[in-house]
């Protein structure tokens, strides 16, 4: 088990390849199919539980152009799996190839703290956070919008972009208060 390199194969033409990391199959499997409706570029989903990948299939596997963690805050096991499998990727993802993307934001039982959490980690490694709505087909087809801008930024396929300069503008930034207690 090797780390996930985001330069060791060559681009395909007009191609995008997108990783979905998700310890939880639903909203995963939702989004990768509103994923690969677009008509203009070749989009490739791929999926994983978490990482690191296998190395049976390595040599066939397309290069990945962005890396996303899906995080579940209705479950702390979600949180837990993609923070352990950040290490197994390459430091050059964190130059504008790795977002994080929060589904159930709103929900009431969600601690306000494994929020907190995402968004000091998105922070750290300067990455953009996403919010999703992951129970309404309209909701997941604007989140799977909204990644399909950042994937064609990422896989350098938008004229006089570049995904470090797009990171940098949508990164996760942290209040410095967020670490006071709330006046609730």
């Amino acid at each position: 088990m090797s780390l996930l390199k985001p330069f060791s194969k060559l681009p395909g033409l007009n191609t995008a390849s997108i990783l979905l990391v998700e310890n939880e199959e639903q909203f995963q499997l939702n989004l990768a199919e509103a994923l690969v409706v677009e008509t203009a570029v070749t989009v490739n989903v791929r999926l994983a539980k978490s990482l690191p990948l296998p190395m049976k299939n390595e040599e066939t596997r397309p290069r990945i152009d962005l890396v996303v963690f899906i995080i579940n805050l209705t479950s702390a096991l979600s949180f837990q799996s993609a923070e352990a499998s950040l290490k197994h990727l390459d430091p050059g993802y964190f130059l504008g190839k790795v977002c994080f993307m929060v589904t159930n934001a709103r929900n009431v039982s969600v601690p306000a703290e494994r929020l907190d959490a995402v968004r000091k980690l998105a922070a750290s490694l300067h990455c953009p956070l996403l919010c999703a709505e992951d129970q309404t087909p309209d909701g997941v087809t604007s989140a799977a919008e909204r990644l399909q801008t950042i994937l064609k930024v990422a896989a350098g396929l938008v004229p006089m972009a570049t995904a470090l300069c797009l990171s940098n503008l949508t990164r996760c930034t942290v209040p410095s208060d967020i670490d006071q207690q709330s006046f609730d």
